[in-house]
């Protein structure tokens, strides 16, 4: 498991600020200092499996990443951020489905050899935070069908539970892109995948387009449905959960 020295992964610490306002139950205080030391693996695809796949990290990804994290980010800067990150990861999730190759001729007459995605995709977002990611995939795929869930806490046994859910009818036919965009704890999304098994979905036609993932929520997800691909920028012990009030502003 991630964090557990005596297998003999190779580790990597970082170090955060006092008042850095996190509450991760991973969170290791260090000796002799008030910081907190969280211990990440170097390789979380090998550490988690191959159906985990990460973004190619760049400086570019790294400093969006780093404005989402911010806490002195204003709304209007962290929405842009959010906007572009997401971007990049829709059309990573492109790149996971299925397509065929084709032949077309240029305006000059000349035949060109290419590729087109294979018809039976559509996108099913995780309401409310979900919802941030479809302007996204809209933006890429202008005329694809989109499906929603609404899955809240239970008052009474605080455990996840399915209020709404609406879907392309033939949504068994397909290949889905579910939106969710903090992986924390992993229930919301293994209770989601859970009702797109109920309509027929296999969980090997399911591919997780998320933002930030922690290693307990990965892990989560693929021991549950080992099949089931998860694509992220980043997977950290500490993961921004103040998404979707700062993107909603409702912060």
């Amino acid at each position: 498991m991630p964090g557990e020295q005596q297998h003999g992964t190779a580790q990597k610490q970082i170090r955060f600020a006092e008042g850095s306002g996190s509450s991760n139950d991973t969170d290791k205080e260090s000796k002799g200092s008030g910081s907190p030391v969280l211990e990440v693996p170097e390789d979380p695809v090998q550490e988690i499996g191959p159906q985990l796949k990460l973004l190619p990290m760049n400086d570019q990804i790294r400093e969006l990443q780093t404005i989402i994290r911010d806490r002195t980010t204003s709304r209007g800067d962290f929405v842009f951020s959010a906007d572009r990150l997401i971007r990049l990861v829709v059309e990573e999730g492109l790149n996971q489905l299925p397509y065929t190759e084709c032949t077309v001729t240029t305006p000059t007459g000349y035949k060109y050899e290419g590729v087109k995605f294979e018809k039976g995709n559509c996108g099913v977002s995780i309401m409310r935070s979900g919802e941030a990611m479809e302007q996204g995939l809209r933006d890429c795929c202008r005329s694809i069908r989109i499906g929603k869930i609404l899955i809240q806490s239970d008052e009474e046994t605080q455990r996840a539970k399915v209020y709404y859910a609406k879907f392309p009818p033939d949504i068994y036919r397909r290949k889905v892109l579910l939106m969710y965009p903090i992986l924390s704890t992993g229930n919301t999304v293994i209770e989601a995948v859970k009702v797109l098994i109920e309509h027929g979905v296999q969980p090997s036609c399911i591919i997780i387009l998320s933002l930030f993932s922690t290693p307990h929520g990965a892990i989560s997800i693929i021991q549950e449905f080992p099949d089931i691909t998860i694509l992220t920028t980043e997977v950290h012990p500490v993961a921004p959960t103040h998404f979707g009030q700062k993107y909603f502003g409702t912060d």
